[in-house]
């Protein structure tokens, strides 16, 4: 697979100013009644509307592709055993048996070897070493099943740029979280409701699940001078066998497809053909999609705000012009649009 991508491109040109005031703290009351800002792509021309008017941008033979995935309580608040000092862990990715990946605070005093105990010696783990993203690798010891212990103990893992506590953990999932794995939420799905898959299939448009478990690489900030030098993170997926079949058939039938959500862009773009096609299967995926890609499955794109000189804001830049986007943006804040993982929603057209 040949893609013409542009090495010249300088981090700092996704930069965009942004007033703090604007960055969503707590989820809107009623999940559909976000705003929708639709932008035309190949025009860059923009509509200030609701997500409750999502169908009627969308034609029956659509098909929408959703990530089912459901965020773990990965946050795991405890003392190292030898001293009583207080460490948090933030679950990155599970490993073989009962080993995971971790991000550590403060990192600096857990160092490999260290014993970690959480709710009262409910739940150990034993420092291993540390990883190339500066992270650790942790074994767990636990008294009962991983999963009721980490209900138990875990928190939900907000974003660093929401200071409030979240009310109702279940505002951070999607109505239809499933498979339990992310450290984040696929937040373009957070908008959808019962109502509005009702009035999708009234019109004839239908849509499907796959599956990618999300990283906190998804919040960084690219830090390299240019774009090209960053490190992509990777992320687990699954598509199943029903997923891939809905999608070529919606192809072959000429409908659109539209990934909710750069998670689902990013696994649909890294498992299709050249000619547009896809197939089951599951593993990881780093690809990293900034402007100069060639898109081959994806026709329409909803997902929220991102951060600035984000691999997110980089790849909405790939499939709109970087120009269409930083301009929508403007207008974005002009609007007083909400921001980032419970702000508003954005449809590329």
């Amino acid at each position: 697979m040949k893609i013409k991508i542009d090495q010249s491109l300088k981090t700092e040109e996704f930069a965009y100013f942004l007033p703090p005031e604007l960055i969503a703290q707590d989820p809107i009351q009623q999940r559909d009644s976000s705003r929708l800002l639709v932008l035309a792509k190949d025009s860059g021309k923009i509509k200030d509307s609701t997500f409750k008017e999502l169908p009627g941008f969308l034609k029956a033979g659509d098909l929408l592709v959703l990530n089912d995935t459901r965020v773990l309580p990965a946050r795991l608040l405890g003392h190292r055993k030898d001293t009583g000092g207080r460490v948090e862990l933030l679950l990155l990715r599970h490993l073989p048996e009962n080993k995971w990946e971790v991000l550590c605070s403060p990192g600096k005093r857990v160092r490999p070897g260290t014993t970690l105990t959480f709710g009262n010696g409910l739940l150990e783990a034993e420092v291993l070493e540390k990883t190339a993203a500066g992270g650790r690798t942790v074994i767990f010891k636990m008294q009962q099943p991983w999963e009721d212990v980490l209900h138990k103990l875990g928190r939900v893992p907000l974003p660093p740029y929401i200071k409030k506590p979240l009310k109702d953990r279940k505002r951070y999932q999607t109505v239809y979280a499933h498979k339990e794995g992310s450290s984040a939420a696929p937040t373009a799905g957070l908008h959808f409701t019962d109502a509005i898959f009702a009035k999708l299939k009234k019109k004839g448009i239908n849509w499907a699940y796959l599956t990618m478990h999300i990283g906190l690489g998804t919040f960084r900030p690219v830090k390299t001078e240019y774009i090209k030098d960053h490190v992509m993170h990777s992320e687990y997926f699954e598509i199943p066998a029903a997923t891939a079949r809905a999608i070529n058939m919606a192809r072959e039938k000429g409908g659109r497809i539209i990934a909710v959500g750069t998670s689902c862009c990013r696994v649909l773009e890294s498992q299709s053909n050249p000619q547009g096609k896809i197939g089951a299967g599951s593993g990881e995926t780093n690809l990293f999609i900034y402007p100069g890609y060639n898109f081959k499955l994806t026709d329409i794109l909803l997902t929220n705000f991102h951060l600035p000189r984000s691999t997110l804001l980089m790849l909405v830049s790939a499939f709109a012009g970087r120009e269409n986007i930083l301009s929508a943006y403007e207008k974005a804040v002009e609007m007083k649009y909400r921001f980032y993982s419970f702000g508003d929603a954005m449809l590329i057209i």
